[in-house]
């Protein structure tokens, strides 16, 4: 670990005197809601909406109803006429806001965390840092400007960025932002769709599954990655756990409703463990093996895994929702056109790490940014803003990460690593010695002496 005066030193030579001003967010409001888009984009809704629940109503009456995953999967990613795959509404003008849109802080403290792991493993010669879902690329950009700043720092290490990213509108605006849209298609490499190199001279390559991205030494990063995932849901009755399905409604035939399986299904076998205790559950299958391929991976090849999302330790029932246009939609409703998402159970995806790789966390986010050193940033920056407009700015965006009554409290960091890193090397040949592990990152108070 760092040592706090030399992390302080970091944080200073990454981020600079001021940096760039504060990014445009949304007003005070609950992690996610925000004002309305525009009317063609509420004419091309209406179109898609019609046109994905017509496939869902003929899959329906063909096969009868289907699993929340099964939903989840064919509204988010169906190839035609998925939410991610044709729209991806990210930022102002999409159905939702997430942390890296509001402040470019936030993307350079987990820039900063990345560095201050790689310096605590001693320095790799080498680090692929990969990216889950990367959205429209602004995380992945501010970390890259904070990679820029230590240049010298990371002088002798060979950097790539690996993207997994399904959706085909989403790499286009990620290519724009992280290479000025200079990327190769198809290129020979057939494990990656798309390759280029960031405006910072480092080399990029696009993927569609986390199975592609070449073996190595590997930052791994998923911000609000988990919470898309398809989840099942299942409901405690008198005869026992049952799944929720989605069916046609009988009463209403163009519409959607939730019923309960008249029997227990392979899912409800499989997924819902002995000693539950709540009476309703949801459960992501898919987060559990993304995560314990990033186990398998941190495990063999080193490294470390960053995972920042809204959710709960094995405690919360019902979190499924949807949002669109800033707003909470109903999850039955016009299917493709709003984000569907559920709270992540940090809980379970502790248990699918099977012991592999230690884990840290869930921690509040505004624990993690203030152990980070968002109160220092902050500082600088007001110090150096020019005008009122920016200075309220800064604290508007302050605000929104830190209140616990919005960001704050509402979204979790949580980190795989190798057992190794958390054990102290010098115990096994001095049982008598008192020094304290080395803390992460983040994830510990950082004492100021």
């Amino acid at each position: 670990m760092v040592p706090l005066p030399a992390r302080r030193a970091l944080l200073a030579a990454a981020l600079g005197p001021a940096g760039r001003l504060p990014r445009h967010h949304a007003p005070a409001a609950a992690a996610r809601p925000f004002s309305g888009a525009g009317g063609q984009e509420e004419a091309e809704g209406a179109s898609r909406a019609t046109a994905m629940l017509r496939h869902l109503l003929l899959k329906l009456r063909a096969t009868g109803p289907v699993t929340v995953a099964e939903y989840m999967r064919e509204a988010l990613t169906n190839p035609g006429q998925g939410y991610y795959t044709r729209r991806g509404g990210i930022g102002e003008s999409g159905d939702f806001v997430t942390s890296p849109e509001i402040s470019q802080v936030f993307g350079e403290l987990i820039g900063i965390w990345y560095i201050s792991e790689w310096i605590a493993m001693g320095k790799p010669k080498a680090f692929q840092l990969v990216e889950l879902g990367p959205g429209r690329g602004t995380l992945t950009d501010d970390i890259l400007r904070v990679f820029k700043q230590l240049a010298s720092l990371l002088s002798k290490c060979d950097v790539s960025i690996h993207l997994v990213e399904v959706s085909p509108k989403l790499s286009e605006i990620q290519a724009l932002m992280l290479t000025g849209g200079k990327v190769q298609s198809n290129p020979e490499d057939k494990s990656a769709y798309m390759k280029g190199v960031s405006k910072t001279g480092i080399p990029i390559s696009w993927y569609r599954d986390i199975q592609d991205v070449p073996p190595g030494y590997s930052f791994y990063l998923a911000h609000e990655f988990f919470d898309a995932l398809p989840i099942h849901k299942f409901q405690k009755t008198e005869k026992g756990w049952r799944e929720v399905l989605v069916d046609i409604d009988p009463d209403v035939p163009d519409q959607l409703r939730f019923v309960l399986s008249p029997s227990s299904t392979p899912a409800t076998e499989n997924f819902v463990q002995p000693e539950e205790t709540r009476d309703h559950v949801e459960v992501c299958p898919e987060a559990g093996v993304i995560i314990q391929r990033l186990a398998c991976r941190i495990e063999k090849d080193g490294g470390a895994a960053l995972v920042a999302d809204y959710g709960h330790d094995g405690t919360k029932t019902d979190t499924f929702r949807g949002f669109r246009n800033h707003k909470l939609h109903d999850v039955l409703k016009a299917p493709g056109t709003a984000d569907l998402t559920a709270d992540v159970d940090f809980g379970y995806l502790r248990k699918m790490a099977q012991g592999r790789t230690a884990t840290l966390g869930p921690i509040k986010q505004r624990e993690f940014l203030k152990n980070m050193g968002i109160d220092l940033r902050l500082q600088v920056l007001l110090q150096n803003s020019r005008d009122t407009a920016t200075h309220e700015q800064l604290l508007h965006s302050y605000d929104m990460l830190m209140n616990p009554k919005k960001m704050g409290d509402r979204f979790n960091f949580f980190a795989l690593l190798p057992h190794h890193r958390l054990a102290d090397p010098d115990k096994k040949h001095k049982p008598e010695s008192k020094s304290p592990l080395p803390p992460v990152a983040g994830f510990g108070e950082l004492l100021l002496k």
